[in-house]
């Protein structure tokens, strides 16, 4: 099978972070606009700490983000702690 070489659409796009440099290749536009927007999230997250709340946000994200069954546990721990609807029993 051959590909037609007059085809035109979208192939790859490479995204290069001015402000650190990191580089995301998206295979669609989709794929582009989502990596695009949760860098620029991550960046405004990290803006707002404080070194040390840097090195403990990523200490936990490390902890937690290779332990999944620990992330869903945290989670399922956090919701049952909250009080539901205000109630303070």
């Amino acid at each position: 099978m051959t590909s037609n070489p007059t085809t035109r659409g979208w192939d790859r796009a490479v995204f290069q972070c001015g402000r650190c440099g990191a580089e995301h290749t998206a295979t669609s536009e989709d794929d582009y606009l989502k990596a695009v927007g949760v860098h620029r999230d991550a960046h405004a997250v990290w803006d707002r700490l404080n070194p040390i709340e840097r090195d403990g946000l990523t200490s936990i994200l490390r902890t937690i983000l290779s332990a999944p069954d620990l992330a869903a546990e945290l989670l399922a721990l956090a919701d049952r702690q909250r009080p539901a609807g205000g109630d303070s029993r």
